[in-house]
């Protein structure tokens, strides 16, 4: 039997190759994504930028790198509609419009930061398939430069907007880091916005607590050559985590949904914050509903984060696997179950993928 007499309806041959068509310009892209990730890692699109038409002699010796690499890199990023080239004069240009979100600091945001994901998954993909063997989990040193790519993801969607975006959804917050408060980040990774807050208000105090070590190693660098003395990190498992009213600012962002046990972080975080504290917590802004999510940004890209990294992550530290899309709505319940005596959701204009909670005790 083929596969056309075990479908009720008639094969509609149209359809079918629509779709084919479809797959390979999907394949095609993923091919040019792996190779936008390699240009930001190499600082291709960074030297570049400036617009002038260049020959890949002067473009590789600009980056200092070989030549015959630049070039067939080049070939992929002009058949790709990301380079243009004349090919009367030999030279490729990068367009101011395109270099807007492909360059570091660009202005619409570096979008070339997020095509380091499918090289990621890559990467690990014999692994996720054995875990899809055993259920198993993984662990966050399984994943090459995954702390760069979240630094970089964090500059972004949370530094660059921390002054004038985020802190204003608790209009308190500002003059009380001016005053002087406690502040812990739960799952600090590399401490971008913790120094990026400790260098803005001196007279507060800073504490970041996460898993990994080589993180927090890259959070104290940055300290260190921001020149602050107020932030402190700390390696700590957050399983179980239970303090006493130790802090007035708790923190976390993009990085509750794949610990152990989210909801039971979320009650030790109550637990930690002083009567009047504030929980400020950003994650991913989908819904707990698959068919909620059809039109969500980038959301075939985030349930594949989710199956490569975030859900493995929890279920490796024997957790519950809630995965990146668990959703706004699990979020919100948990903040309430927790006991907060008030929940504020909101979904910045500028960056639909995620949604802040400001939480109060």
């Amino acid at each position: 039997m083929t596969l056309m007499e075990t479908v009720d309806a008639p094969f509609d041959q149209q359809a079918a190759e629509a779709f084919s068509a479809q797959l390979m310009e999907t394949i095609n892209a993923g091919a040019v994504t792996v190779m936008v990730s390699l240009g930001h890692r190499l600082g291709l699109f960074d030297v570049m930028a400036g617009g002038m038409p260049a020959a890949s002699a002067d473009i590789a010796a600009k980056a200092g790198l070989s030549e015959r690499y630049v070039r067939e890199w080049l070939a992929s990023m002009v058949t790709g509609r990301i380079v243009d080239y004349d090919a009367a004069t030999g030279r490729y240009a990068l367009p101011p419009e395109r270099a807007a979100c492909l360059v570091r600091g660009a202005p619409l945001g570096n979008s070339a930061v997020y095509a380091q994901v499918p090289t990621i998954m890559g990467a690990i993909q014999d692994q996720i398939m054995a875990c899809f063997r055993t259920g198993d989990g993984t662990r966050y040193d399984d994943y090459p430069c995954f702390h760069q790519f979240m630094s970089e993801d964090t500059e972004q969607t949370v530094v660059a907007g921390l002054f004038e975006h985020i802190l204003p959804l608790a209009p308190d917050l500002e003059a009380r880091l001016d005053r002087g408060i406690d502040v812990m980040d739960a799952g600090c990774g590399s401490g971008g916005a913790l120094v990026a807050l400790a260098a803005r208000f001196p007279a507060s105090r800073f504490t970041g607590y996460d898993l990994c070590p080589d993180a927090l190693a890259n959070g104290e660098a940055a300290a260190w050559q921001a020149g602050v003395s107020n932030v402190a990190f700390q390696v700590r498992d957050l399983t179980g985590y239970d303090e006493s009213e130790r802090f007035d600012l708790i923190t976390s962002f993009d990085a509750i949904h794949d610990q152990k046990h989210p909801q039971q972080l979320v009650r030790g975080i109550h637990g930690a914050l002083r009567d009047g504290g504030v929980y400020l917590v950003q994650d991913i802004g989908g819904s707990a509903r698959l068919e909620n999510n059809m039109d969500f940004p980038m959301a075939a890209m985030l349930y594949a984060i989710s199956c490569n990294h975030c859900m493995p992550i929890s279920l490796g530290q024997g957790g519950e696997g809630l995965g990146t899309m668990w959703g706004w709505e699990t979020a919100e319940r948990m903040l309430r179950e927790a006991g907060f005596r008030s929940v504020e959701r909101s979904v910045l204009p500028h960056d639909p993928l995620n949604v802040w909670f400001v939480a109060r005790k």
